[in-house]
């Protein structure tokens, strides 16, 4: 085989392997954006079906998962890949992966049940499997959250599901803990007067539950009053921020003494 021959027969190869990628390239861009457009199709008509937002986005990564492995195939039909045989192979694939990793089947296993059971939704806030914040995402393996801190957090469903789950939202109010403690000589009643007055002002807090003020405890540096007001779970952080401020501004404006451990010794 001379050299001629060989140049001709490594451009046809050339040439036939370079209008497959062209194809298999010009395949990708065009499977992408038909996958962008069922994806919004999709979203339209559950939106307007006033499908919840939490199942939309479930739905979502459903179909979009499918449809690339789908898009995966045929660009491989493009090389001359027999996609039955492929098919045969994602199938032993899935097999072995799921018998290997059960973990990520119990997630999506998991994250089902959330969406069937319902215990929070998208743009909810709650507590559980360790993290507290916003729900972004219920995705088919993981859920996403977004932490007060504006650290966003991926916990997996199945660990999510197997825990204690506090739904922050689920409730038209909230009660604020904060307790306020009081010097030996200070007068009790007039403390939780002034405390009940200056909370009935204060941005967030609700009248109805009205705020709790009480004796929850005693030290030895005097009578520990529970300062409990009630507001929106929206508001909870800045009402929280607000009671501390209440605090501190009702000891100070009534010349309240500050606290301290009182230890009387008597020697005979």
């Amino acid at each position: 085989m001379d050299t001629t021959t060989i140049t001709s027969y490594l451009q046809t190869i050339a040439l036939e392997y370079g209008i497959k990628i062209l194809g298999a390239f010009i395949l990708f861009m065009v499977g992408r954006w038909v996958i962008h457009v069922i994806i919004n199709i999709i979203r339209r008509a559950l939106t307007k079906r006033a499908v919840d937002l939490t199942l939309q986005q479930y739905v979502a990564s459903i179909v979009t998962v499918t449809l690339n492995i789908l898009l995966v195939i045929a660009i491989l039909a493009q090389f001359g890949v027999q996609t039955t045989s492929f098919a045969a192979i994602i199938a032993s694939a899935g097999l072995a992966i799921g018998l290997a990793w059960g973990g990520l089947l119990a997630n999506f296993a998991a994250g089902a049940f959330l969406l069937i059971l319902r215990p929070f939704k998208v743009g909810e806030v709650i507590s559980g499997g360790g993290t507290t914040g916003l729900v972004e995402e219920i995705g088919l393996f993981t859920t996403t959250i977004m932490q007060p801190d504006g650290v966003r957090a991926f916990v997996g469903n199945n660990k999510l599901f197997g825990d204690n789950i506090l739904n922050l939202s689920a409730t038209p109010h909230r009660r604020v803990d904060r307790t306020m403690q009081l010097a030996g000589g200070v007068n009790v009643d007039d403390a939780i007067a002034r405390v009940k007055a200056a909370l009935a002002t204060t941005p967030g807090v609700l009248e109805t539950p009205a705020p709790e003020v009480w004796v929850v405890d005693f030290s030895m540096a005097g009578p520990v009053l529970a300062v409990r007001p009630y507001c929106k779970p929206s508001d909870y952080w800045s009402v929280y921020s607000n009671t501390n401020d209440v605090i501190r501004r009702v000891a100070a404006e009534a010349g309240y003494p500050a606290p301290e451990n009182a230890v009387v010794v008597r020697q005979r």
